[in-house]
């Protein structure tokens, strides 16, 4: 751009004078006739027509959180053996899962071996063994035997320097926060354990959305990796909080996973059914979206367009709703927004969407 005609410094080509008219927005721009046809700029007078048929969100899958098991230690100790070292590891209901090398656990088994030798022997005294060899078991499975475990000594009478410790839940090993040989102490996790019987669909979704999603429906998932397989789940949570930045929130479907084909970090689609209605709309290609607002170009004059945010509702295939900041009518550019967007850039040194303060409006 140069305050005079002449040719442009840097490619040769005859420099085309802009007009500008008195009191013309601050907002708007003028193309030349080259440059609307260049650049394919095509409009459109907005007008009504039903939208709402079903939202589509972009969804990844995780673990269900609600079925993940962490399996920690009762008491400290040493653990002398891992059978299951490896993360992704299977661990069935009830597999021997460590053995630990305790020494107030063995002492606790061997004040309970004696309560039992005690209670045979002495057991017409006032002394009431009974009571003190309940407390001696209790202790131990307090700190995790099983009552199989402690049968098995009471019969055998035989203190073992190791004990071991059974897996309460089966599921995939997620994290394994302890290794052979580590010395871990009450409460210590070993690992964590996920059911992947069901899985999570976890979505984004714009404040705008929320109103239309009924939160005790139903919503389909689409896997495209598994050849668009279409599985059908519950809503289960809707996040309370919007961030307050991206005005983006978040809900989680809970689908059934038969035959473990479903796998964590899987993208899919949800497909949300929610209620017609007959609103402005505009291809989604016309909307220009930042992560705190929205933004279309209306034509004002010949060759000449001004930008003007606006609310966004629903999507529906190409289709985007508009609930504010236009009227029917308007004339809309629908292709090359975008580059006009650049040249208002490129002429006026800033983005059209700066200064703007969109806290009120929705996506």
């Amino acid at each position: 751009m140069q305050d005079q005609p002449g040719k442009c410094p840097i490619c040769g080509m005859e420099l085309i004078s802009v007009k500008k008219t008195k009191g013309q927005n601050e907002n708007a721009i003028m193309l030349s006739d080259q440059q609307i046809q260049l650049g394919n700029i095509q409009v459109d007078t907005i007008g009504r027509e039903t939208i709402g048929d079903e939202t589509v969100l972009t969804a990844t899958l995780n673990i269900d959180e609600t079925k993940s098991t962490t399996v920690s230690a009762r008491i400290s100790g040493r653990i002398e053996r891992l059978y299951f070292k490896n993360q992704g590891d299977y661990i069935p209901k009830g597999a021997k899962l460590y053995d630990l090398y305790s020494e107030e656990l063995n002492n606790a088994k061997q004040e309970y071996v004696l309560a039992l030798e005690k209670q045979a022997t002495l057991d017409n005294t006032i002394i009431d063994f009974k009571q003190l060899v309940q407390g001696a078991k209790n202790k131990l499975l307090l700190w995790g035997m099983s009552e199989g475990q402690i049968n098995e000594l009471a019969k055998s009478k035989k203190v073992s320097t190791l004990t071991s410790f059974y897996s309460p839940e089966s599921g995939y090993i997620t994290t394994l926060e302890s290794h052979q040989g580590d010395y871990v102490t009450e409460g210590g996790t070993i690992v964590r354990l996920a059911n992947l019987t069901a899985l999570w669909a976890e979505a984004q979704v714009y404040a705008s959305q929320l109103s239309e999603i009924d939160r005790n429906g139903k919503a389909t998932v689409q896997l495209p990796d598994l050849g668009g397989k279409e599985i059908t789940g519950n809503i289960q949570f809707v996040n309370p909080e919007i961030d307050p930045d991206t005005r983006i929130n978040l809900i989680r479907i809970s689908i059934p996973n038969p035959g473990n084909q479903l796998k964590p970090g899987m993208q899919g689609h949800v497909v949300l059914k929610n209620r017609e209605r007959n609103s402005l709309t505009l291809p989604v290609d016309a909307v220009i979206r930042s992560e705190k607002m929205a933004m279309v170009w209306i034509q004002i004059d010949k060759n000449t367009f001004k930008n003007v945010m606006v609310e966004t509702g629903l999507e529906s295939d190409d289709r985007i709703e508009i609930r504010s900041g236009l009227k029917e009518g308007d004339v809309v550019v629908t292709n090359g927004a975008y580059l006009i967007n650049s040249e208002y850039i490129f002429k006026k040194g800033s983005s059209p969407m700066e200064g703007h303060d969109m806290g009120n409006m929705k996506m």
